[in-house]
């Protein structure tokens, strides 16, 4: 999913820095778009997945192996390749009712539907109503999900008695939460943040968090 989500852009990046060009097609743009999307979603399910793994682990220790058993486990990742696919074939069929544009630039250094959206010659608010949906179905709810996994886990790990125990047992999460912070931090602030308070030049320091240093 991390591989497939940054050869999503980057590649493409290099090949317009080394040629001086940020030119792309219409069809390669909601191909890069699908893809996108598709991985990023992923990504994001994959951690939410991960955060109920952690919890488990140490919430419930000794259920572990019976909880998290193979069978589960396909089904988790078999979850979130589904949602992914229903997540970007919804997002690039409401791309394709775009057939109006008043620009041909997109404030971005990859296709993605919210910039998409932001050149066509359509309302406003039916941008508005596409961004915070789509942020709320696979943002919001995998968001939710961690933080009550990590409201368990922290209440667990604040009844171990010993400093090292305690230790230990957080310290399986680092990474986790590391990423956690910079993906969903950087990505719902630049889906959701305030249009009056957004520049192109944050958006795109912020993309590169969340596609290439996650």
């Amino acid at each position: 999913a991390d591989i497939g989500f940054t050869s999503s852009t980057i590649p493409k990046l290099v090949v317009d820095i080394l040629a001086h060009s940020g030119i792309i097609s219409y069809m390669r743009c909601l191909t890069q778009m699908s893809f996108f999307i598709f991985f990023g979603c992923m990504d994001s399910v994959l951690l939410s997945v991960m955060a109920y793994d952690r919890f488990v682990a140490i919430c419930h220790p000794l259920h572990y192996m019976a909880i998290m058993n193979p069978h589960r486990c396909h089904l988790l990742l078999l979850m979130s390749v589904s949602v992914s696919a229903v997540d970007s074939q919804m997002q690039n069929l409401t791309a394709l009712q775009v057939t109006c544009f008043k620009d041909v630039e997109i404030a971005s250094f990859f296709c993605e539907t919210s910039k998409f959206l932001d050149i066509s010659c359509s309302e406003t608010v039916i941008k508005n109503i596409v961004t915070y949906m789509f942020g709320i179905l696979f943002g919001f709810f995998p968001m939710s999900g961690i933080i009550f996994s990590y409201y368990k886990i922290l209440s667990t790990i604040l009844k171990i008695p010993s400093s090292g125990g305690r230790y230990k047992a957080f310290s399986t999460c680092g990474s986790h939460l590391s990423v956690v912070c910079l993906f969903y931090g950087t990505g719902l602030g630049t889906y959701l943040g305030s249009s009056a308070s957004y520049s192109s030049r944050k958006g795109m320091v912020a993309s590169l968090m969340y596609t290439v240093v996650t």
